[in-house]
């Protein structure tokens, strides 16, 4: 395709991200999305509030020279984050993070597992709560999924303690997961008759957020009622975004429902980070669809932008996530740098 078909593919889908203006413009409290000076379509303006690629990465053995120009932590990008935790609860104990897009392929699971696998390698105590039926991170975990497993959906639907059905990560110490199985599929639907419906999850994890610096909630790719549990149960939300042009299409819904829930449900819910992800330095089109979501969300997107990599799709079915199965790789070290940001943003809000 060619590079003007590439700019009015883009400057049509970055519509919607208008959502987080419009929220502003009606009063609704924003304080998650500031959006930066507007810009003409052609997409060829600076970068808010980023330096750019850093300076001659190293590359990995999976992809071309030259083809991850990605941003780190220019200091150490691999660093652990260290015992950040204990200091950044709160009264009510550990943080709890959200990891949300409706759209499908984008990274999230991916990123939630990585993430919380770089947390609990630094020696936090981490949980990691699978609301998707499709269980691909009880998978990556190497959690038994199997229909009939003690699961989301009975701490969910059957109020089953939750504590009963965590089980302990397979290859990362301090890491501990809840599976979700494919009985979770029915859970929308058996959750539209229940009282409070979608405070469930929230007072499910009132008796565990004391044990845990950091509880990551892996939603569907839906905005569907488990979803709102997790909006509802979630200090913060993390968002992976796609570098490619699908991936701006519907998420300015994804932002109006977040509105929503802050205004009626979780007036404390805030976006505390976006994750740039498959990010393709070979492409202008990656390029183009990081400037647009830096454009609209500036500070609030973390610098560590996870590149394509063979590494981070092999490791779940090796039931590992990345930063285990090759901790050498390019991938690995930029999942350490992403979890060294969203703990420090923690540190800081808590300071």
């Amino acid at each position: 395709m060619s590079q003007d078909g590439d700019d009015r593919r883009l400057a049509m889908a970055s519509t919607g991200l208008g959502w987080a203006n419009a929220a502003t413009a009606t009063g609704r409290a924003s304080s998650w999305a500031k959006p930066q000076q507007s810009h003409p379509a052609g997409l060829g303006w600076p970068v808010p509030g980023g330096d750019g690629a850093s300076s001659s990465p190293a590359v990995s053995r999976e992809t071309r020279p030259g083809a991850e120009q990605v941003v780190t932590d220019e200091a150490n990008p691999t660093a652990p984050p260290g015992p950040v935790s204990r200091e950044t609860r709160g009264d009510d104990g550990g943080r709890v993070i959200a990891v949300a897009n409706q759209k499908g392929g984008v990274g999230k699971t991916t990123s939630v597992v990585n993430l919380a696998a770089g947390l609990a390698l630094s020696g936090s105590a981490v949980l990691l709560v699978d609301l998707d039926p499709q269980g691909n991170a009880s998978t990556a975990m190497g959690v038994d999924h199997r229909s009939g497993v003690p699961s989301t959906y009975e701490a969910l639907i059957d109020g089953v303690p939750i504590r009963t059905v965590i089980r302990p990560a397979a290859s990362v110490p301090g890491l501990d997961c809840v599976p979700a199985t494919i009985d979770l599929a029915g859970a929308e639907i058996e959750l539209v008759s229940v009282v409070a419906r979608e405070s469930r999850l929230r007072r499910a994890l009132t008796s565990v957020r004391d044990d845990y610096d950091y509880i990551f909630l892996d939603c569907p790719p839906s905005l569907g009622l488990l979803t709102v549990n997790a909006l509802v149960a979630a200090d913060e939300i993390v968002i992976p975004i796609q570098c490619e042009y699908y991936a701006l299409e519907g998420l300015g819904q994804l932002l109006s429902n977040i509105d929503l829930i802050r205004t009626h449900l979780n007036a404390d819910l805030r976006i505390s980070a976006v994750l740039l992800t498959m990010f393709d330095a070979r492409t202008r089109l990656s390029e183009q669809v990081a400037e647009e979501v830096r454009a609209h969300f500036g500070a609030v997107v973390l610098r560590s932008v996870v590149p394509r990599s063979v590494r981070i799709s092999e490791a779940p079915s090796y039931g590992q996530s990345v930063v285990t199965y090759d901790p050498g790789s390019r991938g690995a070290g930029i999942y350490r740098a992403a979890a060294v940001e969203l703990a420090a943003r923690g540190r800081a809000e808590g300071g």
